[in-house]
């Protein structure tokens, strides 16, 4: 295993890079940082490549005044770039499944496949509990990364007609958004399957946990 920085976009982006194998880029959820994926890399370091990456303004990656998806997308792009990647694997759990889809959106022709899990394309596919608990704690904090989630992303469903990577998307049963947004989601993508994670949560099946590597083994390979 090994830590290192890279500039890519102007910044410093931290990363963990383990393993061996076909390219598999993991990118966490909001407010969190690559050590998420602890219980799960070793395990996939086993047949590919991981690349561990701590988003802009998250961990020990650079904090910048500009908090938007589409940066953070463009930076994983050049990432890969920088590293002359082909065909990379996509992991992205919440906002890191968003970057994710932003990406293949954009740049299609260098993603294999990739997991989308807990994503969303809209404020308005955060349950009503949910959004009241986001909103309430911007107005209580002024934290940048809730405002984030307040006004973005802004991804047309339709658009996701043209991105045809093999694509899993995975939610918890009990879910922040909506049930109904994966399933359109799924549906949207022409090359895109649904599992749900039963008596999960947005990210109890995720963070520091592996029991979603032999779906994800099964998938990627």
């Amino acid at each position: 295993m090994a830590l290192a920085k890279i500039k890519v976009n102007n910044i410093e982006l931290f990363y963990e890079t383990r393993g061996r194998g076909a390219p598999l880029i993991l990118l966490h959820g909001n407010g969190e940082d690559h050590h998420i994926f602890d219980a799960l890399a070793p395990k996939l370091q086993n047949h590919f490549t991981v690349y561990a990456i701590d988003s802009r303004n998250h961990g020990e990656s650079a904090h910048t005044e500009d908090f938007s998806y589409e940066t953070m997308a463009e930076d994983i792009c050049l990432f890969i770039q920088a590293f002359h990647l082909a065909k990379v694997n996509l992991l992205g759990f919440s906002d890191g499944a968003i970057i994710s889809l932003i990406l293949a959106m954009g740049s299609m022709d260098c993603i294999g496949k990739m997991a989308l899990l807990g994503v969303n394309l809209k404020p308005e596919d955060f349950t009503e509990e949910s959004y009241a608990f986001v909103k309430e704690t911007y107005e209580a904090t002024k934290d940048p990364l809730f405002k984030l989630m307040l006004e973005q992303p802004n991804i047309p469903l339709e658009a996701l007609q043209y991105v045809e990577i093999p694509t899993l998307v995975i939610a918890g049963e009990r879910d922040i958004f909506k049930p109904e947004t994966f399933v359109n989601i799924t549906n949207a993508l022409p090359q895109a399957e649904l599992m749900i994670m039963k008596g999960q949560e947005h990210d109890s099946y995720i963070t520091n946990q592996d029991s979603l590597y032999p779906a994800l083994m099964e998938f990627f390979r």
